[in-house]
């Protein structure tokens, strides 16, 4: 009697747990379905590049001789849920158990364990951290940072270590990694890649089904296939990691992608492996072909915060996303959906987003995850933005860097500090504030910077939560040194600041 073994869209990995399990006579269910393309309102690239990589991913397990039973989304037999397509291929084929590799959500997980069928999930071993792993090294810690647990997994794998020492003497070279970048007209962009026939007509599709989604389908200029990932992986180590710790944390506004490796889609999706990818970028390193801090950032980036986010996700369960330490309330305003606004830094890190589906970790975190933050922005709404936006987004490695990271809205499991900053960080590490109709340098007054203002305005409303905090404590010194006057209008014009942004002034 044959078995079903389930793939889905960001399991596209022929090493796949649940994929080494088939058998000849087994049945491989994959399946577009609206439940997962609507639980929230996806970027259209996002669902069109899965949909891409998944049919084509199926063709590469047909001309292996293997069965795959693929449901499109327009299939009218399509029962528009994982479980509902699984049921419908269990009845036709006569399966009496279904085999999957553990998804990266607890809504999936849940949706499985209902199954009234047989179900096996396996762990997905493409992680380097295992659960178990992860929760033996978090037991008994008062202080979850991933700094430590960076070091565990560079010991692991023995990525840039010699013996047992880090190479070049230090786990951490990030402050070799904070330069703002100029514009170069000359710096290589990534790698663009042509819809092909299987590729079109699923541009087709989503254009078709997704008409109101947040967000540019075309151009659409994706790899959709191992091939093509591959591709983009050569091209970063070859023209990119050499200068990519520098200029990490830049941002300019006529260049959306700088030395950024554009690699998260395809990591996450499946179609490379993150293990891989870092050994490429140390290689790279061996042969005098990239910088150390830049190897190192690169690295850490994947082996550190990539695996410690889904350590965080599952240890904490599945409330995780719903936290809100600060009590923020807020609706997220209508300029992350490409509402007008007078700031430069988020007028072009949301149009980036709507044109790319892609921002890059700096963007994310200073620019649009800062203002939400400083906003008192619900952290749900923030979290299913994100979800909604990006490419490379899914719950288990989102949901951390917002509700923690960004956000602090896990009251600092992930965070020590709340990531806040006022216009002059922004001006730092880029070009946005030049062609701004605000005034960086003021602090207070109708030409000041939102970001000025929101800073001490937030500090102010949360001292009894961070004035003793060791990190960002001292700061309300040189508020208390401020004159009672300035306090005073600091906090009124960001009253009048957020009055306005409540009621849709393009502010």
């Amino acid at each position: 009697m044959p078995r079903l073994i389930l793939v889905l869209g960001d399991q596209l990995t022929r090493d796949l747990s649940a994929l080494r399990e088939a058998r000849a006579d087994d049945v491989i269910v994959m399946a577009e379905v609206m439940s997962e393309a609507s639980y929230v309102r996806h970027h259209p690239k996002k669902i069109a590049f899965l949909f891409a990589a998944m049919r084509k991913f199926a063709q590469a397990l047909r001309a292996e001789g293997l069965t795959v039973a693929y449901t499109a989304l327009d299939d009218p037999d399509n029962g528009q849920s994982i479980p509902s397509e699984l049921l419908r291929r269990a009845a036709e084929h006569g399966a009496s158990e279904v085999i999957a590799t553990q998804p990266g959500e607890w809504r999936l997980i849940a949706a499985l364990d209902d199954l009234p069928i047989p179900l096996r999930q396996l762990p997905d071993d493409r992680f380097l951290a295992s659960h178990a792993e992860f929760e033996a090294w978090a037991e008994g810690r008062k202080e979850l940072r991933m700094e430590w647990f960076y070091r565990e997994m560079r010991r692991k794998t023995g990525l840039l270590m010699d013996g047992d020492q880090p190479e070049g003497g230090k786990w951490n070279y990030d402050h070799d990694n904070r330069k703002p970048a100029q514009a170069d007209l000359l710096r290589i962009k990534p790698p663009r890649f042509d819809p092909d026939d299987i590729t079109a007509g699923v541009l087709d599709l989503v254009e078709a089904r997704f008409p109101d989604n947040f967000g540019r389908l075309r151009p659409f200029t994706f790899a959709t296939d191992r091939e093509g990932a591959l591709q983009v992986l050569g091209h970063f180590i070859a023209h990119s990691l050499d200068e990519f710790g520098p200029y990490q944390d830049a941002m300019l506004q006529d260049d959306p992608f700088l030395h950024h490796s554009i690699l998260s889609p395809y990591i996450n999706a499946g179609l490379l492996s993150p293990l891989e990818v870092c050994e490429a970028a140390a290689d790279a390193y061996a042969k005098g072909r990239a910088r150390l801090n830049s190897a190192e950032g690169f690295i850490r980036q994947i082996i550190g915060w990539r695996e410690y986010m889904r350590g965080i996700y599952f240890l904490e369960g599945p409330d995780y996303t719903a936290r809100n330490a600060l009590g923020h309330d807020r609706d997220l305003p209508p300029l992350y959906w490409g509402a007008p606004t007078k700031m430069n830094c988020l007028t072009h890190a949301v149009g980036q987003t709507r044109d790319h589906a892609y921002a890059h970790h700096i963007q994310r975190l200073m620019v649009t995850g800062n203002f939400a933050l400083l906003a008192g922005c619900d952290p749900h709404q923030v979290h299913e933005w994100y979800l909604e936006v990006y490419i490379d987004a899914y719950e288990w490695v989102e949901g951390p860097n917002v509700i923690g990271m960004s956000q602090f809205a896990d009251g600092g499991v992930v965070g020590s500090k709340p990531y806040v900053s006022s216009g002059n960080y922004i001006n730092k590490m880029s070009d946005y504030c030049k062609g701004c109709a605000y005034k960086v340098a003021a602090k207070t007054g109708p030409d000041a910077c939102p970001f000025n203002l929101l800073y001490w305005d937030f500090l102010a409303r949360h001292r009894d939560r961070f004035e003793a905090n060791p990190r960002i404590g001292r700061v309300y010194g040189t508020w208390d040194r401020m004159e009672a006057d300035r306090r005073q209008t600091i906090r009124a014009e960001a009253a009048d600041f957020l009055q306005r942004l409540d009621a849709g002034e393009p502010v």
